[in-house]
């Protein structure tokens, strides 16, 4: 199936960022939210992220407006009906999800694929809400999405071998690198991996082993990261690290992935990271 129009499904940080790198690789592109002000809002990201772009040479104005141009904006879902691709990027909660996915079902054409952003959850029960589920498949870019390289290609248990294929030669032409996660596994590859350290993180923060600012370096000069567990919580939004643990505990049954503590208390007193002023570190 030729891909040329992509539809994006939540105006946030990652559906913007999804809408603008589908932009920039040439692609049609219907921007979905329920309200004009979240539309406005990703509008002004994209643009100030090309802006950058061009002060540095990585693109021209023209280059930019020609993207820009690409970008279709709407509050209706029913605009989603001339898309090849859906990616839902809305908020981490499952209930969410399988509406938007039932509505977006009775939609898009037989063929249209639709995928999911999620970064952990069950993408077998996210097309339980479809009449297709062979045509349903997890699409998990990180943050930024223009700029990151990965691309987590996700089997639900009835996702064709054709739809997978197709979604990895769409990340390539997004110039992505895709992986496939063969089984439909809570927090797929990286945040199974990372949200354990996360965990381990905040435990040693809890217990006065060390600071934070002391567990980041050691993490980023000892490991090589690019960022300590801290700073990339607060750059990625606290609350969704929280999500996911008590999306872990559930799935697998196990307390060892409960959020300790004093992610609780960031978490109600509002402390969500860069985005709110402060995480574990303050910006304001």
């Amino acid at each position: 199936m030729a891909i040329q129009t992509i539809g994006v499904v939540g105006a946030g940080s990652m559906g913007a960022g999804i809408a603008n790198l589908a932009a920039m690789n040439k692609f049609n592109v219907i921007l979905n939210d329920i309200e004009e002000r979240f539309l406005d809002g990703a509008l002004k990201r994209i643009d100030k992220f090309m802006s950058k772009s061009v002060e540095r040479g990585k693109m021209t104005e023209e280059q930019k407006q020609e993207a820009f141009a690409r970008i279709q904006t709407t509050t209706s879902l029913e605009e989603m009906s001339g898309a090849d691709v859906v990616i839902e990027a809305v908020l981490e909660d499952l209930s969410l999800k399988k509406e938007v996915f039932s509505k977006l079902d009775s939609i898009v054409n037989e063929n249209c694929i639709l995928a999911t952003n999620t970064s952990s959850m069950s993408i077998t029960e996210i097309a339980s809400a479809t009449k297709r589920p062979e045509r349903v498949a997890g699409m998990h870019f990180f943050n930024p999405a223009q700029l990151m390289k990965l691309v987590e290609v996700v089997r639900g248990y009835k996702t064709s071998d054709e739809t997978i294929e197709e979604l990895k030669a769409l990340s390539k032409q997004l110039s992505k690198e895709p992986v496939e996660v063969k089984k439909d596994s809570p927090g797929f590859i990286v945040n199974r991996i990372m949200i354990p350290q996360f965990i381990e993180a905040i435990k040693l923060l809890e217990e006065g082993v060390a600071s934070a600012e002391d567990i980041d370096k050691a993490v980023t000069l000892g490991l090589n990261y690019p960022m300590g567990p801290f700073t990339l919580q607060d750059y990625a939004g606290v609350e969704i690290g929280y999500h996911v643990m008590e999306y872990f505990k559930e799935e697998f049954n196990d307390n060892h992935f409960a959020p300790p503590q004093l992610l609780k208390q960031l978490v109600r007193a509002g402390r969500h990271g860069k985005k709110t002023g402060a995480g574990f570190y303050d910006y304001e």
